[in-house]
């Protein structure tokens, strides 16, 4: 009886030193011998936390104890980085290529970070069109000023890509609008709100239409995290947006 109260208490003692913790690790391609860091996203900006070593084959392990719930950022480099939400108890497995963290990773183990891995990946797709497209501009104004086309062809094309662009770009818009609308509560929903295209909001704050979605995102927040820094900084952010738009 002894033995089994001994055992069980462990177990809870270990429970309880981890219940307000997540794990993160996992395998980096090419990361032998290099580090990783881990920053949070604070309601003021990035808060460097820890700079995590990996192994001669790229494995690396790293605990940490959470305040609250809130936004990490694993970087390989300071432009180079995955964006994770953990909740507590978590352990969150990632891989990827070390030189091309942001577009190779994946993740498992976290519901809230594969959701906002899938952002990035429908984000990735959209800049992979752009890059297209930005090719093709430059493919024809290349054979206009080489004499093989006329302007005319040039404008034909331009008014192809324009197209696109705006297809792509509504196509982003709308799946930023979805994750918003389904993810209620989700701090994920502060990523998908912000988001670019283009170097360009996908909801645009200088519309006043927007307010609807900023007023959507801190509802679903105030009611899962009323106390979280996140909520009370963003609803700062609502109230001055909404001040400016009345001003316009």
């Amino acid at each position: 009886m002894k033995r089994i109260l001994t055992i069980l208490c462990v177990a809870l003692l270990a429970t309880s030193c981890h219940h307000d913790t997540f794990t993160v690790g996992g395998t980096i391609d090419g990361g032998a011998g290099h580090s990783l860091w881990l920053e949070e996203l604070t309601p003021d900006g990035p808060l460097f936390i820890d700079s995590i070593p990996m192994d001669s084959k790229g494995r690396f392990s790293y605990r940490y104890k959470m305040p609250y719930r809130s936004l990490y950022n694993l970087h390989t480099s300071e432009n180079n980085y995955v964006v994770l939400l953990p909740d507590y108890g978590e352990k969150i497995r990632i891989g990827g290529d070390y030189d091309n963290l942001s577009v190779s990773y994946t993740v498992s183990g976290s519901p809230e970070s594969i959701l906002l891995w899938q952002l990035q990946q429908f984000t990735n797709d959209g800049g992979k069109v752009l890059n297209q497209l930005v090719d093709t501009t430059l493919y024809y104004q290349r054979l206009m000023d080489e004499g093989k086309i006329d302007i005319e062809a040039v404008y034909d094309k331009k008014d192809e890509t324009d197209s696109i662009y705006r297809l792509t770009f509504q196509e982003q818009q709308d799946y930023v609008g979805r994750l918003i609308e389904e993810n209620q509560g989700s701090l994920s929903t502060l990523i998908a709100l912000y988001k670019p295209f283009n170097n360009r909001l996908l909801i645009d704050t200088r519309d006043p239409n927007c307010i609807d979605w900023y007023d959507m995102v801190l509802e679903g927040l105030e009611e899962r995290y009323p106390d979280n820094p996140h909520t009370i900084h963003f609803k700062n952010t609502v109230e001055h947006l909404r001040s400016a738009l009345s001003r316009q």
